[in-house]
């Protein structure tokens, strides 16, 4: 009797071994929603993995999005997902969802540091994936915030492009110069605090601070028109890695507010197409 269910525990094992390795056979597509990168229910990840990748040449683009750092969803990105795989067939995925704030609770960097243990997750997980380290980060508003953070600043492995949809790029800036009193108070009530309070909190949460000669290719894609985020984000960030020399480029889509559609949306997958195949050759 004992034999016989160490035979029925040692097939089960193999059997449920077997099925996990089946699904992630790098001959077949891989699509899983609802991945999980840490123990609380909004660290997940939606999973797009190509067929017939390579743990030494497939490429993947981590995507984050926005929402104030307070709402949205990584469904939010989910319907754009296809026209993204259909300009870069032979790249893998991953779809984040990360903390929001509410109510006083996960105050700024939660939202920071979900990226960087997503990013880890995915980084710690790539030979069963069957992806290399060879990456990029994009994010609209505040999801381009944090995509900038973590391309310039939390990285370990550092990845070769950042893509920013109209993302704050300095929050000091941003609150000082906003008319917006809710943007304001989103800020001080995010952070727990105000620049002239503490502008080291500020800094620290700002990607313009930690560029460097060695920070990573940049596209910034910004509307003129943009209320919520000015276009002098963008430009303020560019200035900053044109002086230290760093490869960019700021897109301006005139009339353009905080959210686009119809053709300056598909010509912006263009351009982020355009500008990943010149930087990974």
């Amino acid at each position: 009797m004992k034999n016989l269910l160490l035979l029925l525990l040692l097939s089960l094992f193999l059997f449920g071994c077997a099925k996990e390795h089946s699904g992630l056979n790098p001959q077949d597509e891989f699509l899983n929603g609802d991945v999980s990168y840490g123990n609380d229910p909004a660290q997940t990840m939606d999973v797009y993995l190509p067929a017939g990748r390579s743990a030494n040449t497939t490429k993947f683009l981590v995507l984050i999005h926005g929402g104030g750092w307070n709402e949205g969803d990584k469904s939010d990105f989910t319907i754009y997902i296809d026209s993204l795989r259909k300009r870069l067939p032979d790249w893998a995925f991953f779809n984040v969802n990360y903390r929001l704030y509410h109510d006083g609770n996960n105050k700024f960097p939660t939202q920071e540091n979900d990226v960087k243990a997503a990013v880890s997750f995915i980084l710690s997980k790539k030979d069963s994936f069957q992806v290399s380290s060879r990456y990029g980060i994009l994010g609209a508003s505040a999801g381009g915030h944090l995509a900038l953070l973590q391309a310039y600043k939390n990285s370990v492995v550092q990845p070769i492009a950042v893509i920013s949809y109209f993302g704050p790029t300095d929050l000091a800036s941003l609150y000082q110069l906003s008319n917006d009193p809710y943007l304001q108070l989103l800020l001080s009530t995010l952070t727990g605090t105000t620049p002239s309070l503490h502008s080291d909190v500020y800094q620290e949460s700002s990607p313009v601070q930690f560029v460097n000669s060695s920070s990573c290719a940049t596209l910034l894609l910004h509307g003129d028109k943009d209320a919520l985020v000015p276009l002098g984000q963008s430009q303020l960030l560019k200035a900053k890695l044109d002086a230290a020399g760093v490869v960019n480029k700021l897109v301006v889509y005139p009339g353009q507010g905080h959210g686009w559609l119809g053709t300056p949306l598909s010509e912006s997958f263009t351009q982020v197409q355009n500008f990943l195949q010149v930087q990974f050759p």
